[in-house]
Order: C-alpha cells, then structure tokens, then sequence
C-alpha cells in the first residue's frame, strides 16, 4: 500500500526529465558556440576532461591546471580565476566574471550568443 503523505512519488517525472536533457543540451550547445568562437572545435565540448583541457587553452594557461581542480579549495579559487580568465578573453570586465559566476544561465549564453568576440588568451 502507498504511503498517502507521499506526494511527489518516487522520482522525476518525464517532464522534469525533459527538461533537464534540455538544460544539458542546452549549456552544452552553449560551450559549443563558445569554442568555435575561440577558434577551437565545437565537439570539444561533449568529451569531458578535455574539455577543460580545451578551456584553459583559450584562456592562456597550461594543460596543467586540470591538476589544481583535483584539489579541494584550491579548485574553487581557480574556477574562479579561469571564470575570470575567460571574460577577459572575450573583452569583457569583472563585472561580467560576476555575472558569469552568480547567473551562469544567463551570462553563458550571453558569451556564445552576443557579437562578443575572442580578443586572445587573457592569461599570457
């Protein structure tokens, strides 16, 4: 017998699914446009790891860098650092590094869909 206090049932529904693979798609196509822009291959953004890889390499810093995100604490300073990197790149400010942290969903798209363009690796 179901518990009649259960009222979300036993997980999510084809819709909330939906929309998650949309939300997935989404940010994907998102880093996809990204890249391209930065003169790199879209595809690199479906391979993960590489993908980093690939990100440190348009904003001007090493491939070792991957190794700083294994780090608990010293990863989250240095997303933010590359976060940062990566506005730079594209000719924008800290303000947008803000935006690109706090309303990721928003600024993200802002960066692959806008006329901003890739001035260059802003870490060299």
């Amino acid at each position: 017998m179901e518990d009649p206090m259960n009222y979300y049932g036993d997980g999510l529904s084809t819709g909330g699914w939906l929309f998650i693979l949309f939300v997935f798609a989404f940010y994907i196509y998102t880093y996809w446009r990204i890249f391209e822009k930065a003169g790199k291959p879209g595809w690199a953004a479906l391979i993960p790891i590489y993908n980093t890889i690939i990100l440190l390499e348009i904003v001007g810093k090493p491939w070792w860098w991957l190794l700083l995100f294994l780090i608990p604490g010293v990863n989250i300073i240095f997303a933010i650092w590359m976060t940062n990197l990566l506005s730079l790149s594209f000719g924008k400010g800290v303000g947008f590094t803000i935006g690109l942290l706090l309303l990721s969903f928003i600024f993200y798209p802002i960066l692959a869909f806008s006329l901003a363009e890739y001035k260059g690796p802003a870490g060299k």
